[in-house]
C-alpha cells in the first residue's frame, strides 16, 4: 500500500484505498459519470492509421466525462506486436492524463488454474489494468487466481449482450433456474476481497433487473449501449444499485466512430456527453443525482 495518500477529484484518499469497489466509486463520483468508453480500434473504421494517435485523441476528448475505459484485447492482439505496443502506450497515456479513471481489460480470460495464474499476472502486473473480464463458466478454480490481486477488479461473465446468449445461458437446471442466474448466485458466494463484479448486458433489461435483485451491491459492467441498441434508461434503472451507482455502462463503436472525418475526437466527445448526460438525467429523475 502506498505510504503517501492523495486527494482524488471526489475528495477521497485514493492512495489509501485497498478495494477495487472503492476505486470505482471514486472514479464515478469524480467525473459524475457511470459511462465507460470501449477503446476498440478498428483499422477499417479509424480516420487515422495510428492506433496510438486515435486512442490518445479519444481519451483527451472524453477523460473528464467517463468513469472508465475498456480496451478489448482482440483489437490489439489481432495486429500483432504493433497492436500490443499500441495498447501499452494507450494505458500509459490514460495513467498520465486521467489517473483516477478505471482501466478495464476486456479479455474474458479463464482456464485451468496454472494458466489463469499466468493470465492474471499478465493482465494486472504486466499490462497494469485495474480490472479485467473473465469467463467463469469453467468453474470457480478457472478464475480464482484473479482474485488474489488486491485492489484489482474481476468482472465475471453472467448474462452477455450478444444475441446468442440465450443458447446456453437460459438453460434451466432441475429446479428451473437458468444458468445465468446460477452464475450470479455462485459469484456472490466467492470470496474476492471486494474485487468481484458481473458482466450483464443492457440488451437483456429484464435479466439485468433480475441479476441486480440477486446481487444488490455488486458492481456491474453493462455492455450493449450504442451500436448494440440496448435501452439506456432501462440499463440505468435496472443495472444500478439502490443508490444509482455501481454500474459501469459501456459504449464503444457509437462513440469511437461518431465521425469518420478529421473531427472524430470532437464527435466522440459529443456522443459521450450525450450518453453521460442521458444517464445522469435518469439518475436525477429517480432521485439518485450526484452530490
Amino acid at each position: 500500500m502506498a505510504d503517501v495518500t492523495r486527494l482524488g477529484k471526489a475528495g477521497i484518499l485514493t492512495g489509501a484505498m485497498t478495494s477495487f469497489v472503492e476505486k470505482l466509486d471514486a472514479a464515478c463520483e469524480g467525473n459524475r459519470s457511470l459511462l465507460c468508453v470501449g477503446l476498440d480500434p478498428d483499422p477499417q473504421l479509424m480516420p487515422t492509421n495510428s492506433i496510438v494517435r486515435f486512442n490518445r485523441a479519444i481519451v483527451d476528448a472524453t477523460k473528464d466525462i467517463v468513469c472508465a475505459y475498456k480496451p478489448n484485447g482482440a483489437f490489439y492482439e489481432s495486429l500483432g506486436i504493433r497492436g500490443v505496443q499500441a495498447l501499452v502506450l494507450t494505458i500509459e497515456h490514460i495513467r498520465e492524463t486521467c489517473p483516477d479513471v478505471i482501466i478495464i481489460g476486456d479479455a474474458k480470460r479463464g482456464d485451468v488454474p496454472s494458466s489463469s495464474t499466468a493470465y492474471a499476472n499478465a493482465m494486472f502486473n504486466g499490462a497494469g489494468f485495474d480490472a479485467v473480464t473473465v469467463n467463469g463458466y469453467m468453474g470457480r478454480d478457472s478464475v480464482e487466481p484473479f482474485f488474489a490481486h488486491e485492489g484489482k477488479g474481476v468482472f465475471v461473465l453472467c448474462r452477455t449482450s450478444n444475441p446468442g446468449a440465450r443458447e446456453f445461458q437460459d438453460i434451466e437446471d432441475k429446479d428451473g433456474v437458468p444458468l445465468y442466474q446460477r452464475m450470479a448466485k455462485a459469484v456472490t458466494s466467492w470470496s474476492g476481497n471486494g474485487s468481484l463484479g458481473l458482466v450483464v448486458g443492457a440488451t437483456y433489461p429484464e435479466e439485468l433487473r433480475i441479476v441486480r435483485d440477486m446481487c444488490p451491491q455488486m458492481p456491474f459492467l453493462v455492455p450493449g449501449i450504442g451500436s448494440q441498441a440496448g435501452d439506456l434508461r432501462q440499463a440505468v434503472i435496472n443495472g444500478t444499485d439502490a443508490h444509482g451507482r455501481r454500474a459501469v455502462i459501456n459504449a464503444s463503436r457509437s462513440i469511437l466512430y461518431a465521425s469518420s472525418g478529421p473531427d472524430y475526437a470532437a464527435a466522440a466527445r459529443n456522443e459521450a456527453m450525450r450518453l453521460r448526460d442521458g444517464i445522469n438525467e435518469v439518475l436525477e429523475a429517480e432521485g439518485w443525482g450526484w452530490r
